[in-house]
C-alpha cells in the first residue's frame, strides 16, 4: 500500500518546506512532490536531476485581431476587469495581466475579432534527488489553475510510486487554505502542520485547522521557533490537543536552518546532531509508525 503525507501550514514562511526536506534524510523508499506551484522551491534543497519536462495549459487569455476590429467599444464597455484599452489608433488592445479569461468580449464582438488562447506558460517536472524523485511545477506569474496543477503533479508522483514500488510519497503543500491546498489534500493518509509562533501564524493555524477537520486522516503538528513567543506556543499547543492533533516536537530558533538552506542542504545534512533534528526524527518516527 502507498502511503500519501501532505506537509501543510497556514501561512507561508512558517518552514514547512525545510521540514519536509529535513524528513528526506528519515524517509525510506520514498518520493517527493512540491504541491506549492505558485512558489515552488523544494527544489532549492533537493538540488533535482531534471528527467522530464512537461507543458501545462493554464487558463485562457483574450486577444484582439486588429485586422478585424471595428472599433466599435462594445467589448471595452462590458469588461469588468479594465482589460480592454483604446489605442491611439482607434482601436483596441487587450492587456494579459488585468484580462480574467472570462471570454465575454469574445461572445460580445460583432465582428468576431476577439479569440482566446491558452496560456503555456506553465511546466512540470519530474527529477532525480538524492532523497528520491521528485515531481515538481513551475507557474508564471499571475497564471491560473494551480489546483489542476497540483494534482497532474500528485498524479504523476502516484504513477511512479505504482510503477517502482515506493511505498510512501510526501507532499510539500502549498500555504493557505484555498484551491491548490485542497487539492494537496485528496485522498491522502496523513497531515503534518507546521505552526509557527507569531500572531498571524496562529490565527492561519485556525484556518488551516477548520479546514482539514473535514477529513477523515492522522494530523499532526510540529511548532516552529516555538521560544520565539512562548505565549502564542502555549496557545498554539493548547488549539492543537483540543483538536485532537498529536503534537510530534518543538523546534527551537536556530539559525542554523537559514545556514543549511545558504548551503544548499536540509537541516539534517547540515547539523545532524542539532536540536532541530532530533525534533525532525522524532517527528517521522511518530508519523511513519
Amino acid at each position: 500500500m502507498i502511503r500519501e503525507l501532505t506537509v501543510l501550514s497556514g501561512k507561508g514562511g512558517t518552514g514547512k518546506t525545510s521540514i519536509t526536506a529535513a524528513l528526506g534524510s528519515f524517509a525510506k523508499n520514498a518520493i517527493f512532490t512540491d504541491c506549492d506551484v505558485d512558489a515552488a522551491d523544494l527544489h532549492l534543497l533537493f538540488n533535482p536531476d531534471i528527467l522530464e519536462t512537461h507543458a501545462f495549459e493554464g487558463g485562457t487569455k483574450a486577444e484582439i485581431d486588429p485586422d478585424a476590429c471595428i472599433g466599435c467599444g462594445i467589448c471595452q464597455d462590458a469588461c469588468r476587469f479594465d482589460a480592454i484599452k483604446r489605442t491611439d489608433h482607434g482601436w483596441f488592445e487587450i492587456d494579459s495581466l488585468h484580462c480574467e479569461g472570462c471570454r465575454l468580449c469574445e461572445r460580445l464582438c460583432p465582428e468576431s475579432a476577439i479569440f482566446s488562447i491558452r496560456s503555456m506558460n506553465n511546466q512540470w517536472f519530474v527529477s532525480d534527488t538524492r532523497f528520491g524523485p521528485l515531481v515538481h511545477a513551475r507557474m508564471g506569474p499571475g497564471e491560473e489553475n494551480s489546483g489542476k496543477l497540483v494534482t497532474t503533479v500528485r498524479e504523476k508522483a502516484r504513477e511512479i510510486a505504482r510503477s517502482k514500488n515506493y511505498n510512501i510519497i510526501i507532499n510539500d503543500g502549498p500555504p493557505g487554505i484555498g484551491c491548490p491546498v485542497i487539492a494537496s489534500l485528496a485522498g491522502i493518509h496523513k497531515i503534518l502542520l507546521v505552526a509557527e509562533s507569531s500572531e498571524s501564524g496562529y490565527h492561519d493555524l485556525l484556518r488551516i485547522i477548520e479546514l482539514i477537520s473535514k477529513y477523515d486522516v492522522d494530523i499532526f503538528g510540529i511548532i516552529n521557533k516555538f521560544d520565539v513567543n512562548a505565549g502564542i506556543s502555549e496557545r498554539i499547543v493548547s488549539i492543537l490537543q483540543s483538536n485532537n492533533i498529536k503534537i510530534t516536537g518543538k523546534i527551537p530558533f536556530d539559525k542554523k536552518f537559514v545556514e543549511a538552506m545558504v548551503q544548499g542542504k536540509t537541516i539534517s545534512e547540515y547539523a545532524p546532531g542539532s536540536a532541530i533534528v532530533k525534533v525532525i526524527r522524532n517527528t517521522w518516527e511518530m508519523i511513519s509508525s
